[in-house]
């Protein structure tokens, strides 16, 4: 792979020159910028990206904070995100913080070595009034971070309201909603979304809170044998849903014939497991694209103002899973 130093060599000019040729920057005339040009041309090289936003401490790559790469929603999401961002100039450069505050520590001397140009969080953050400090555009992706940081998610009240309504419809008499963490904004919805719509109904509900990356077998188990009549299983994540799979098959409880089963993502896995999942479906795309343009344009403009939230709707794919 050529350098910067062939380059110059071919052209028989200073790395100094080819750098500003590169760059945009000082004075060099048409003659011998023309000369760097065809070196560079022939020799197929490719200018460091890194090295410029060194050099001119700014760059075009973008931050993304995520809690998990062990989680297939946050793998979609990464690949929708550079999907959405590949034609506009910006590069992603991910980060995975596994919820732990020294980690995020670390991301923060990274950001201002590479001069991040915005940031991306699908975390919790630990230290936000850390990350504040650094004066970063910032925009968040199913997560309240603050007041101050514009946020896009799904509805998920309405994904709540949906699998609620599918229970009703089957004249459900008891439900068990596997939850996930109880701090997090988009568990408060769904489940709030889901315990409004049954209000009245005389329906039991029975709450399991799981990590969603690494759902308890024991406690899924321990919950279904002590409530082997319930009609329906809500789980607030695929992942989650899956391993009720698992479980329901041990306990030989079968699905659907004994248990209806929802999950929450839509995950491409859902169409590979036995039975085939339903799901409440998120636009994860159209949440990317949305995280991407709004990043960019405060990046671009500091002073433009965002919505505070903004939402996208969902919908219930039904599989196999549900009768």
């Amino acid at each position: 792979m050529a350098t910067i130093k062939d380059v110059a060599k071919k052209a028989n000019v200073s790395v100094a020159t080819v750098s500003r040729v590169v760059n945009n920057t000082g004075y060099v005339n048409t003659e011998t910028r023309n000369l760097v040009l065809d070196a560079i041309k022939s020799l197929d090289y490719i200018p460091s990206e890194l090295a410029r936003s060194l050099f001119k401490k700014q760059s075009n790559l973008i931050g993304v904070i995520i809690p998990h790469l062990t989680t297939y929603f946050y793998g979609e999401l990464i690949e929708a995100l550079e999907d959405a961002v590949i034609d506009k100039g910006y590069r992603l450069m991910t980060f995975n913080s596994r919820n732990d505050a020294k980690r995020e520590e670390r991301f923060m001397n990274v950001f201002s070595q590479y001069h991040i140009s915005g940031l991306i969080v699908a975390a919790h953050l630990n230290k936000l009034r850390s990350y504040q400090k650094l004066s970063l555009p910032m925009v968040a992706i199913d997560h309240h971070v603050s007041d101050t940081i514009p946020s896009i998610s799904s509805d998920n009240e309405m994904g709540g309201e949906l699998a609620a309504k599918h229970f009703l419809k089957r004249k459900a008499k008891k439900l068990i909603h596997f939850r996930g963490a109880s701090f997090l904004l988009t568990v408060k919805d769904r489940d709030h979304g889901f315990k409004k719509t049954l209000e009245g109904s005389g329906i039991d509900i029975i709450d399991a809170d799981l990590d969603f990356n690494n759902p308890d077998l024991d406690l899924i188990e321990r919950t279904l044998q002590a409530h082997r009549d319930c009609d329906g299983i809500f789980c607030d994540g695929d992942l989650i849903a899956m391993h009720v799979i698992k479980v329901a098959e041990k306990l030989k409880l079968k699905i659907p014939d004994d248990v209806e089963l929802i999950g929450y993502d839509d995950l491409k896995l859902d169409q590979l497991v036995t039975p085939t999942l339903s799901s409440i479906k998120q636009d994860i795309e159209q949440i990317a694209k949305k995280a991407i343009e709004s990043l960019i344009g405060l990046i671009q403009d500091p002073q433009a103002t965002l919505p505070d939230h903004q939402t996208f709707p969902v919908r219930l794919i039904e599989r196999d899973s549900t009768q």
